[in-house]
């Protein structure tokens, strides 16, 4: 939800607490307080008597429906406000929990381990990187980091598109947060696009309108399927960040590549 819009809901939701609770207490009270004053106005113990079991029978009909409309609407307000505070507190635990994870540029946190596989990388040395950073997520198998570092590595490097693609579906099981999970399945669609697969890039393009409707990503997924409507035949991977050659029949994974477990 929008922040404007949410922060709206909230301030409306606290203005009806805050009016209908008061207006039940107000009128309950008034309420209560001319009962007490006609039970006082009895002249004998006899009458007082058989007066009190009448009290709530003192409450006019209409001033008890108002007294029920009041109360409905408080805490009606209050369970909303309930639900807004328990989305916003889990969304809050689960941004730190990703900022535990991640640097303020969404890297993975240094670590000397993962740094050899870089080392290994620059060095020219892909597969062994790929090895290396296997072995880094056997041990640390939160950092998504890594495994989104594996099939760069495979896209760009390798310049195998079948394998980095594998890898982003295995991403793609692991619970991200909203934005991470919706930009990886934007670059899934784009391999997807780049190995013919265009049902394949459609279908995840609609699982991602349809899940993550409320992201960036999605919004672009918006924009694929409009281009896809509007120039059927065209590839809408025109636009990718990083283009891979299309894979040809019969491509072969290099060594050092995990396939994906069904």
């Amino acid at each position: 939800m929008n922040p404007a819009l949410r922060s709206f809901c909230y301030l409306v939701l606290v203005a009806v607490a805050v009016f209908c609770g008061h207006r039940f207490f107000a009128l309950y009270g008034q309420k209560m307080q001319q009962a007490a004053r006609r039970l006082e106005q009895a002249d004998s113990t006899n009458e007082t008597a058989a007066a009190t079991p009448l009290a709530h029978g003192l409450i006019s009909p209409r001033a008890k429906s108002y007294l029920g409309a009041y109360a409905a609407a408080t805490l009606g307000a209050v369970v909303l406000l309930a639900l807004f505070l328990a989305h916003d507190v889990s969304q809050l635990v689960a941004q730190r929990f990703h900022q535990a994870l991640y640097n303020e540029e969404g890297e993975g946190v240094a670590d000397p381990e993962y740094e050899q596989a870089e080392k290994a990388w620059a060095n020219g040395d892909h597969l062994e990187a790929i090895r290396l950073i296997r072995e880094y997520l056997k041990k640390n198998p939160q950092r998504v980091h890594a495994q989104l570092r594996i099939a760069e590595i495979y896209e760009k490097d390798l310049r195998n598109p079948l394998a980095a693609a594998l890898e982003y579906e295995e991403v793609l099981t692991r619970k991200l947060d909203p934005d991470r999970w919706g930009w990886s399945a934007i670059h899934l669609c784009n391999l997807y696009y780049h190995m013919g697969q265009p049902a394949k890039a459609e279908a995840l393009l609609h699982r991602i309108v349809t899940e993550y409707g409320e992201t960036a990503a999605a919004a672009k997924a918006r924009e694929r399927l409009g281009a896809a409507v509007d120039t059927p035949g065209e590839s809408a991977a025109a636009d990718s960040a990083s283009p891979a050659p299309a894979a040809e029949p019969g491509l072969k994974l290099p060594p050092g590549f995990r396939p994906k477990k069904s």
